[in-house]
């Protein structure tokens, strides 16, 4: 079992690649999300991030490279891991970093990201927390919170919060500088990473690693990119 610090230093400068598929999509089977995670880990990835336990259970099965997983339960407000009680499925399904929305917004059971936190390191010491943040707020909050892992994840995907930003084309290039100055965690970059360039880009702003989902795992959209006509 490594420890937080050596899950830490696997994805230093490195590629996590996101491995979903979305409800009712033919590529949405546990088998299916483990073996394109193999793929991703042959061809240089240093992480991957996994969405539902039983993907999770698989890919454990499938890598040995740090898995972020997280359950997206429900399709508004805050959705990714919402509650302490998911946050414990991911780890004890096979996650070294779990992934948990750390927006201000309100959660079921009168429950806080903080909860999360503090369960998940007392409960699982080898474990660690990756705060998906939209704003520059819930990155300081969530760092106060004990976060072990800043991610930018939900920039531009919180419609009516009092926090959010405007979804950018690309990366939100001002939003990951203004993290990147005012928290100490490590800052993992995710959101609109579409081209390798992005990658560097951000990489070179001072993000500790990068993760790409859409422009790597979902065949479905990487194809109307290409389709004549289609808007890009």
């Amino acid at each position: 079992m490594l420890t937080r610090e050596e899950h830490l230093a696997a994805l230093r400068h490195g590629l996590v690649v996101s491995c979903q598929a979305y409800p009712g999509e033919p590529l949405r089977r546990a088998d299916v999300t483990a073996a394109m995670a193999q793929a991703v880990v042959e061809g240089g990835a240093c992480a991957v991030r996994v969405q539902g336990t039983a993907d999770i259970a698989a890919t454990r099965q499938a890598v040995d490279v740090p898995i972020i997983g997280l359950i997206k339960y429900g399709h508004d407000g805050v959705y990714i891991t919402p509650s302490v009680a998911h946050a414990r499925a991911c780890v004890l399904a096979g996650a070294d970093i779990v992934a948990i929305d750390a927006t201000l917004r309100p959660r079921g059971n009168n429950e806080t990201f903080a909860d999360a936190v503090t369960a998940i390191h007392e409960e699982f010491p080898w474990a660690l927390v990756m705060a998906d943040c939209a704003s520059l707020e819930d990155a300081v909050a969530a760092e106060a919170a004990g976060a072990d892992i800043i991610g930018t994840t939900l920039a531009g995907y919180t419609p009516g919060y009092a926090h959010a930003r405007e979804k950018t084309a690309g990366p939100d290039v001002e939003f990951i500088k203004e993290v990147i100055a005012q928290v100490h965690a490590p800052v993992l970059v995710e959101g609109r990473l579409h081209h390798p360039e992005d990658v560097e880009n951000v990489l070179a702003l001072g993000a500790y690693a990068a993760c790409v989902g859409t422009a790597i795992t979902h065949p479905t959209t990487i194809t109307s990119w290409f389709v004549p006509g289609s808007n890009k």
